[in-house]
């Protein structure tokens, strides 16, 4: 029946929230930073049920809106890469003792080592791309589902790790602003995921819950990237730039890349310039 259906799915909400609650009021205690990141992950997991809500409700939308909304997150990400992750990666390098050189040499090795870890992941975790399809050892055996789960999983888990890096470092409202940037390019990225997986055939309710469950990985790599930058502030400028070259995978190997191949790559720019706007405005004007 639906009416059970939909009491399932407010009941693991609703468990959901409760946990949250208990897990921030403890990192409260033990440590601000890493309860800021938990706070700033659940922000980005929220924004992502929000933007399933329409699929949820049997609205529709059309291939040119889903590629513009693709276009916009991809704008929102690369702007945080540069404004968020970057620019503080540079700035703390310096503060630590660097040249300009070292900083710079330190930066741009953090870029390709997270690109290079994106890379690896992709390589040997069997997931299914929603344009090239099933990729990685054995499979073929998995169901294609959660072939989609370990997909999400792998573009999500940069996002929250990002997040959790800058409420590691010393300026908390350059991290909110971050936790903010993401959290509005997640509702389009949670209609995008949700509405993929509605368009290879699964039900409503299972592809609205897949898509929300996979802003679920966010607060869990927010929270790990703080509490690894906890161990060290000499790690900060290292895990700034790794996040940002993660992210810049994404961007360049999935988003771009789906966002183009109907043929709409005027509209995903278009929606890119706007999110990269948008996202830099945020970071530098507020």
């Amino acid at each position: 029946m639906p009416w059970q259906r939909w009491a399932l799915l407010a009941l693991l909400l609703g468990a959901i929230t409760l946990l949250f609650v208990n897990m921030h009021s403890y990192l409260v205690d033990y440590d601000s930073r890493i309860a800021g990141a938990l706070q700033g992950g659940a922000l980005a997991a929220a924004a992502t049920f929000l933007g399933t809500v329409p699929v949820l409700l049997s609205q529709n939308f059309s291939q040119r809106a889903y590629d513009t909304m693709l276009g916009f997150g991809a704008g929102v990400m690369l702007a945080a890469s540069a404004f968020s992750l970057i620019m503080p990666a540079l700035e703390s390098a310096t503060e630590q003792g660097f040249d300009s050189w070292g900083a710079s040499s330190i930066v741009g090795a953090g870029i390709l080592i997270g690109a290079a870890c994106l890379l690896l992941i992709d390589r040997i975790l069997p997931h299914e791309h929603f344009i090239k399809g099933v990729e990685g050892p054995r499979a073929r055996l998995l169901k294609r589902t959660w072939l989609f789960v370990l997909a999400i999983a792998l573009h999500n888990f940069p996002e929250g790790l990002a997040i959790g890096v800058a409420f590691a470092g010393p300026d908390a409202d350059a991290a909110k602003t971050l936790a903010t940037g993401i959290a509005i390019q997640d509702v389009p990225e949670g209609l995008v995921v949700a509405l993929a997986l509605r368009g290879v055939g699964y039900g409503r309710l299972l592809s609205a819950g897949l898509g929300a469950a996979s802003g679920l990985v966010e607060p869990i790599a927010a929270v790990f990237g703080a509490a690894l930058i906890g161990l060290s502030t000499g790690l900060l400028p290292w895990g700034l730039a790794v996040a940002a070259g993660a992210m810049l995978f994404v961007i360049s190997h999935e988003i771009i890349p789906e966002s183009h191949r109907k043929g709409h790559e005027a509209f995903a720019t278009c929606g890119l310039m706007l999110g990269f706007v948008l996202m830099m405005l945020l970071d530098t004007a507020l």
